[in-house]
């Protein structure tokens, strides 16, 4: 299955082509379903909810690319391609554009900078992207 995108980013040494392993594209897709569960629980404080709801979204975006015969160690070039790997609108892959650059913040300076708002965007989007990829994943 070529990805003309895909494969030039790979010719560049950004992706790295590897065959798909059902094993793994399956526990990335149940470690992402786990942690937006995780992430829908009001009871938890809006920090928990963020990083879960990131972490989902990250594991669910790197099924996607595995699932497709690549991998790649930035979370942000993985949140990137799922213009490519799943057809995700810009609109959509820019929310965890700006969750990436929060959950930056929050690792490397300690400043943790979220609302609600991008909470339940993020939550939103990693729902999307999980229904896309099990779409993908069962077809």
């Amino acid at each position: 299955m070529s990805h003309p995108p895909l494969d030039n980013l790979a010719r560049i040494g950004r992706l790295h082509v590897e065959s798909p392993d059902e094993a793994e594209v399956r526990g990335l897709l149940r470690s992402g379903v786990r942690r937006l569960e995780d992430a829908a629980r009001g009871e938890l404080s809006l920090e928990s909810r963020f990083d879960l709801a990131y972490n989902a979204a990250h594991a669910l975006a790197m099924a996607a690319l595995r699932y497709q015969g690549y991998r790649c160690q930035s979370r942000y070039l993985v949140f990137q391609c799922l213009q490519h790997t799943l057809g995700l609108p810009a609109e959509q892959w820019r929310v965890l554009d700006q969750a990436h650059r929060k959950r930056n913040l929050a690792e490397y300076e300690g400043e943790m900078d979220v609302d609600e708002q991008l909470a339940a965007a993020l939550l939103r989007v990693g729902r999307e992207v999980r229904r896309r990829v099990v779409a993908m994943v069962d077809s």
